[in-house]
C-alpha cells in the first residue's frame, strides 16, 4: 500500500499554474490626452442651452441663447470697445499677478529654508490670508488713489498669500532623504536648493500658481466693479445695470476664455519644468 501510494503521489499532485503578466492598472496616474473629449463635452452643452432658449423653456430675461451672446461679442468687436476693456484688464491682471508671484516665491522660500523667517511669516500668513482681500480695496484707495494702482495692489495682495502658502508648502514637504543623501556627498547648501528642494517642490509651486491666477481674475473683476471706466468687469457690471442679459453673458464668455488660456500657458509650463516626471 505504502508503495503504492509513494507512486500515485507524485502524479495526483496538481501541475503550477502557468506563469501570466499582470496588466499595469495605474493608467490613472499617467493619464492620456483624450482632445475629443472637453470640446465635444462643450459643444454638447452649448446646443442644450441653445435648444432650451428656442424651444421656450428658457426664458430669453432669465438665460439669453448662446447665439445672442455671440451676437453682442461681435458688436462689441466691431465697435472696438473690445480691445479697450481687454487690455484695461489683461494690464491690470499681469502686473498684479507677476508682482505678487514674485513676492510670494522670495517670501515663501525664505519661510522654507529659513527657521526665522518661517517663524514669523506663517503666523502672519494665517492671520492676513482668511480675509477677503476685495474688503480692503478701499484702504487700497486710501494709500494709491483711484487709479490702476490700487486695482494692481489688490490684485498682487491676493495673489502673494496664496503663493506663499504653495512656496513654502512645497519646500517643506520635500523627501528629506534625498536632501540626507545630498549632504552624504558633500553638496554645498545653494547646490542642494537647486538642485533637489526647487525641483522637488516645483510641482507644488505650479500648482499654487493656477490658484493664484484663478484668485487674481476674481478679484480683477471685482476691483473693475467697484471703480473702473474700463475693464471687462466694468462692462458686465454696466450690462447687468442695464438687464442686457446677451452682453453680460459676453463679458463671462471672454472671463472665461482668459482663464482658459491661463490654464493652457501653465499647462505648458509645467510640460517644460516638470519634463522629469
Amino acid at each position: 500500500m505504502t508503495e503504492i501510494a509513494e507512486q500515485a503521489g507524485p502524479a495526483a499532485r496538481p501541475e503550477p499554474a502557468p506563469e501570466r503578466e499582470v496588466p499595469f492598472r495605474g493608467g490613472g496616474f499617467r493619464p492620456r490626452p483624450v482632445l475629443v473629449a472637453g470640446p465635444v463635452f462643450f459643444a454638447a452643452l452649448l446646443l442644450g442651452w441653445e435648444a432650451g432658449c428656442r424651444l421656450g423653456w428658457i426664458g430669453p430675461l432669465v438665460l439669453p441663447a448662446p447665439s445672442e451672446a455671440l451676437a453682442a461679442l461681435a458688436d462689441l468687436a466691431r465697435s472696438g470697445e473690445l480691445w479697450r476693456h481687454l487690455s484695461a484688464s489683461l494690464q491690470r491682471l499681469v502686473l498684479g499677478w507677476t508682482g505678487g508671484t514674485l513676492l510670494g516665491l522670495a517670501v515663501g522660500l525664505s519661510a522654507g529654508l529659513f527657521s526665522l523667517a518661517r517663524a514669523a511669516v506663517v503666523p502672519f500668513t494665517a492671520a492676513i490670508f482668511p480675509i477677503p482681500k476685495i474688503a480692503l480695496l478701499p484702504l487700497f484707495v486710501i494709500w494709491f488713489g483711484i487709479g490702476e494702482e490700487s486695482k494692481v495692489a489688490t490684485i498682487l495682495f491676493g495673489v502673494f498669500f496664496p503663493t506663499v502658502i504653495a512656496v513654502y508648502g512645497g519646500v517643506d514637504n520635500v523627501d528629506r532623504n534625498l536632501v540626507r543623501m545630498a549632504q552624504s556627498f558633500g553638496l554645498s547648501w545653494w547646490s542642494i536648493v537647486r538642485k533637489v528642494v526647487l525641483p522637488g517642490a516645483m510641482p507644488a509651486i505650479l500648482s499654487g500658481f493656477r490658484i493664484s491666477a484663478s484668485i487674481g481674475i476674481i478679484l480683477l473683476v471685482a476691483a473693475e466693479m467697484i471703480g473702473a471706466e474700463y475693464g471687462v468687469g466694468a462692462y458686465i457690471l454696466l450690462a447687468g445695470n442695464l438687464m442686457a442679459t446677451d452682453q453680460l453673458i459676453a463679458g463671462a464668455a471672454i472671463l472665461s476664455v482668459i482663464g482658459l488660456t491661463v490654464s493652457w500657458g501653465l499647462g505648458r509650463l509645467e510640460k517644460a519644468v516638470l519634463r522629469w516626471r
